[in-house]
């Protein structure tokens, strides 16, 4: 019954007519998979505050890095990123900090070849999930501590909302996600834990965790991985829209969920 009532939900919601607002819009300006992986970088990372202002705020970044975001970050001096981005600010975010998450992926990209090839290089034959990746993806961007308002470490706990949502992004491939990455599959992606998605993961029974953090993102995902074992974050597009959107009633959704038999 559950999961009846997620693919309804995926089939109605799951659809790029609902993509806007959201910074995710950005990567569909880009056709090549190279330009897009380091436009998600930037788009996630900025995905903190009212909508409008990341909207405003993404736009801003990409403009400073000209038509070919990748070429920018690779061929570009750090001196030279750091220039571009003077003055540039969103919320707690400064140029100079942007210019460090540009500085360190361009690192990644001439080292790997593409941020794509740098993920997959952290995962190891017998991880279940992306977590250690992530750790190792951070530290190549930003080394041991991270970019505390950009791309927090997830071993500091942090649910790292935003950097899951990249990945979603970036492995995936339906009518929403563009996907393109390989050497990840779906199934060892993490919900990226935003406040809808972790009030609906409690509502579900799928944690009893009072913080939005990254054990409970665990536990939500290792749910949602009973119903989608292949894909276990399928359903947070649609079901994020739930909150975002007006002609949506989230309240009536958990009402259905209460009546549907629980996932053991």
């Amino acid at each position: 019954m559950t999961k009846r009532l997620l693919d309804c939900l995926y089939r109605r919601l799951n659809r790029r007519e609902f993509v806007h607002p959201d910074p995710l819009e950005f990567l569909y300006l880009y056709e090549d998979p190279a330009e897009r992986e380091v436009v998600g970088l930037v788009a996630s990372a900025l995905a903190y505050g009212r909508v409008r202002q990341i909207l405003a705020s993404a736009s801003n970044a990409l403009e400073r890095m000209g038509p070919s975001p990748r070429r920018f970050v690779v061929e570009s001096s750090e001196k030279e990123i750091s220039r571009r981005f003077r003055g540039f600010r969103h919320r707690f975010t400064s140029g100079e900090e942007m210019a460090r998450l540009l500085c360190g992926a361009g690192r990644l990209m001439k080292s790997h070849g593409s941020l794509g090839l740098a993920f997959a290089a952290g995962v190891g034959e017998g991880d279940d999930s992306v977590l250690p990746a992530m750790c190792s993806f951070v530290e190549g961007i930003a080394g041991e501590k991270g970019l505390k308002g950009l791309l927090p470490h997830p071993g500091d706990g942090s649910a790292c909302k935003r950097l899951n949502m990249y990945l979603r992004w970036m492995v995936r491939r339906d009518e929403v996600d563009p996907g393109g990455w390989e050497g990840v599959t779906p199934a060892m992606l993490i919900c990226p834990l935003d406040t809808h998605l972790f009030r609906l993961g409690r509502a579900m029974g799928f944690t009893k965790r009072k913080a939005a953090d990254m054990k409970a993102a665990l536990e939500i995902t290792k749910a949602f991985s009973r119903i989608s074992p292949k894909d276990p974050v399928r359903y947070d597009f649609a079901l994020t829209r739930l909150g975002i959107r007006d002609d949506t009633d989230m309240g009536a959704f958990l009402k259905s969920l209460a009546k549907a038999r629980p996932i053991r």
